[in-house]
């Protein structure tokens, strides 16, 4: 929860007849993160008086205002819900474990085998079937499943390697609380609410152990718009949801991107991508690198880690040493003061790359990549650095595990 006071703004009666004009109400305050070294920019008032928009209007038109001031207040109190909840992941401890083991649930088994079972009812269940289209678009099987149908058959949908995710906003929907002892104890289950602590949710009280997924919002519904109607709450969880596919994705696949291409190829979305048929096509182009410093005797892997960070690709180049987003992955918090010199796994020399010719197809190019892992005499692993060249010139990389993902 946000702990600093939060500034509200007045509740809009829409088509209610009113005695004074209404003044469009204030932006609430931006919470400040830990990062934050400057005091964050609020979302800047929508002015009714000036500009297009407030052009548009007729002095007397107030009710066109008030439809767009209660739309400004709307958009303010979801937007302000939304900073506090990035605070809290920031700053909470209970709540940043809840979520790291809430994906280690998901990903237990490397994608290899189970699913996420989504359940909620009402406003939550719509939000588990729009979660359910958004996990399987990113590569991380999952169901819906409503509770009440649970207990008449649907029960079987779940299965011994899945993962049981109830959404619910108060921890204590009747539904969930009567389908709980009918899920199996040994699956992992994960209840998104709205609360940050596992004692004042009622499902965990019932079973101990459950992971809890924190979407809580900075005021209730009824302060922020009269009405308790889910608006800012059912926003907090999908965020947070979106964010637990996103990451699991990540773990998931060497490459969420092309992913999500395979499973999302019709409509707008779909056109957007084009299918690679060549090494030139999936490379990452060498010029879009991030270039490090020249030398590499005085680099640690704190440097290399924080470079990959702030690079746009993933990759870091550091004169002939190249280390890609997967290599970079593998640093732990032991790593961090570590000399280059003395983590040999992080960077491959130039002299280590495999060359392929940009114009050589990728299913010829998975063969040898394939064949080389079972060649002795030419050692070759998933994190193996591809340079496609052209014309004897390097001009993009990839990871050999990259090229089998997209392949396989």
């Amino acid at each position: 929860m946000v702990d600093h006071p939060v500034q509200t703004s007045a509740v809009f009666l829409l088509g209610a007849a009113q005695r004074t004009p209404l003044i469009p109400p204030p932006s609430p305050p931006s919470p400040l993160t830990p990062s934050a070294t400057e005091p964050a920019t609020p979302i800047e008032e929508l002015c009714l008086d000036d500009g297009p928009l407030g052009g548009s209007f007729h002095e007397d038109d107030t009710q066109a205002r008030q439809r767009v001031a209660g739309a400004v207040h709307v958009l303010n109190t979801e937007a302000t819900a939304l900073r506090g909840l990035t605070n809290l992941y920031e700053t909470d401890a209970i709540v940043g474990a809840g979520f790291n083991a809430a994906v280690d649930a998901i990903t237990r088994h490397h994608g290899q085998k189970g699913k996420v079972v989504i359940i909620g009812v009402g406003k939550s269940g719509h939000i588990g079937k729009k979660l359910v289209a958004s996990f399987n678009s990113l590569g991380v099987h999952a169901t819906y499943l409503h509770p009440t149908e649970a207990l008449h058959g649907d029960l079987g949908k779940i299965g011994k390697h899945d993962t049981v995710l109830f959404i619910t906003f108060s921890g204590k929907t009747p539904e969930l609380l009567l389908l709980l002892p009918h899920i199996d104890p040994a699956l992992p289950t994960i209840v998104l609410t709205s609360h940050t602590r596992p004692e004042t949710c009622e499902l965990i009280k019932q079973r101990p152990g459950m992971i809890l997924l924190s979407a809580p919002i900075h005021e209730s519904e009824t302060v922020s718009f009269g009405v308790s109607a889910p608006t800012t709450s059912t926003t907090m969880a999908i965020a947070v949801g979106d964010a637990l596919a996103l990451v699991a994705s990540q773990e998931l696949h060497l490459n969420v991107s092309s992913t999500f291409s395979r499973n999302h190829p019709g409509g707008a979305i779909g056109a957007t991508f084009r299918k690679p048929q060549t090494m030139r096509d999936l490379a990452t182009p060498i010029c879009d690198i991030t270039v490090s410093s020249p030398t590499s005797q005085d680099l640690r892997g704190a440097d290399i880690l924080k470079a990959g960070y702030d690079s746009s690709t993933g990759w870091v180049r550091v004169g002939n040493l190249l280390a890609s987003p997967n290599r970079i992955r593998q640093l732990t918090s032991t790593n961090m003061n570590n000399l280059l010199c003395d983590l040999p796994w992080l960077c491959a020399r130039r002299s280590e790359w495999i060359t392929i010719s940009g114009d050589t197809r990728l299913s010829q190019a998975v063969d040898w990549i394939r064949d080389m892992q079972s060649s002795p005499e030419e050692p070759c692993d998933e994190h193996s650095i591809l340079a496609v060249v052209e014309k004897d010139d390097i001009i993009g990389v990839l990871e050999a595990g990259q090229l089998l993902s997209w392949q396989d």
